[in-house]
C-alpha cells in the first residue's frame, strides 16, 4: 500500500516533530491539534528547525521551503479522515487517546491506517476499542524525533502483515531505523530507560547522591550524553510518572514502583524543562539543580 498523505494528532513536542520528517520526506501533512495557538508554534518550530537544517547544510532553501508548503494545519479532528496514515501523538493518557479515536472513527477511510506514538501503553487494548485492529499499530518515535533515528513498531494481537510491512516501508523512507517490540508494558526503550530514571529518582530520595553528582555520574562514567535526571526532565517528569504507572501496573511487580521523590515532584507541577522547573530550574541563563 503506498502512503501519501499523513495526519499527525498533537501539535506538541512529539507532532510537530513527526510533521516534521514526514514533510521533509515528502509526505502532505495534516497537523491537527485542538489548540490553534497550539498548532501555530508547532509550524514556527518547525520552521526555526527546517532553517536551522539549511544553516548546517543538511537541506536546501528550496527542499525546505517545498516540505513547508506540505504541512497544513486544522483544528478539526474529522478532517484527518481522508488522509492515508493517522499518527496520534498526544498526551501520554489512555481515556484520551480514546476518546481521539472515537471522534476520528466516523470520517477515516477504509483503507486509512491508524497508529499511535504511545510510549508505554497496550496497543491491542487501544486497537479494541477502534473500527479498524487489523489496520492499528504503535508507531513510537524518539525525541526529538528530526534527531532520532529508531521507531519502534508495535503490532497489536490484531495487527495485520501488511499493515506492519506498510510501515517498515514508512519508516526506511523518513531514512529512520525500526526496532520491533512485542506488546508488553514499555515495548523496549522505556522498559529499560524509564526504570533508569526512577532509580536515580531513588538515589536522589534516599541520599545517595545529588542531582549534580548523580548526573555526572552516568555522563562520566558510563558516557551517557545525558544524566537521568536532566534527561528526566528533557521528556517531562509527568511523562516519565505515567509510563513507570504503566509498568507498575502491567507488571505487577514492585520493582517499578514509582519513586515517591518522581510522584512529588510531579504534584508540585515541577515537571521539567516545559514547566521550567523539575530536578533542575530553568528559568535563569543557566540551569540550576533544585536539590
Amino acid at each position: 500500500m503506498t502512503l501519501k498523505t499523513v495526519g499527525v494528532i498533537g501539535a506538541g513536542q512529539m507532532g510537530n516533530g513527526i510533521a516534521h520528517v514526514f514533510a521533509t520526506s515528502g509526505y502532505d501533512v495534516l497537523l491537527n491539534d485542538i489548540s490553534t495557538d497550539a498548532l501555530a508554534a508547532a509550524v514556527a518550530k518547525i520552521e526555526k528547525n527546517t532553517a536551522r537544517q539549511v544553516d548546517k547544510g543538511a537541506m536546501s532553501a528550496d527542499d525546505r521551503d517545498a516540505a513547508l508548503s506540505r504541512i497544513r494545519t486544522t483544528a478539526e479532528l474529522g478532517e484527518l479522515g481522508g488522509t492515508d496514515l493517522v499518527i496520534e501523538a498526544a498526551t501520554e493518557r489512555e481515556e484520551i487517546k480514546d476518546k481521539i479515536f472515537a471522534g476520528l472513527a466516523p470520517s477515516l477511510g477504509e483503507n486509512t491506517i491508524l497508529t499511535t506514538n504511545t510510549s508505554s501503553l497496550s496497543i491491542t487494548r487501544l486497537a479494541a476499542k477502534t473500527d479498524r485492529p487489523e489496520r492499528f499499530m504503535g508507531f513510537h518515535f524518539m525525541n526529538p524525533v528530526p534527531v532520532m533515528k529508531l521507531v519502534e513498531l508495535i503490532r497489536g494481537i490484531a495487527t495485520s502483515e501488511e499493515t506492519y510491512q506498510t510501515l517498515l516501508g514508512v519508516v526506511e523512507r523518513l531514512d529512520k531505523t525500526a526496532a520491533s517490540a512485542e506488546d508488553y508494558p514499555g515495548f523496549i526503550v522505556n522498559r529499560i530507560l524509564i526504570p533508569m530514571i526512577n532509580e536515580a529518582c531513588y538515589a536522589l530520595y534516599e541520599g545517595v547522591g545529588s542531582v549534580a553528582s548523580i548526573d555526572a555520574s552516568m555522563r562520566l562514567g558510563a558516557n551517557h550524553p545525558m544524566g537521568p535526571l536532566e534527561l528526566g526532565d528533557f521528556i517531562g517528569l509527568d511523562t516519565c510518572l505515567a509510563i513507570m504507572n504503566v509498568l507498575h501496573d502491567g507488571m505487577s511487580d514492585t520493582k517499578y514502583r514509582p519513586c515517591p521523590l518522581l510522584v512529588k515532584y510531579v504534584e508540585a507541577g515541577w515537571v521539567g524543562r516545559k514547566a521550567g522547573r523539575g530536578f533542575y530550574d530553568y528559568r535563569g541563563e543557566t540551569p540550576v539543580p533544585t536539590r
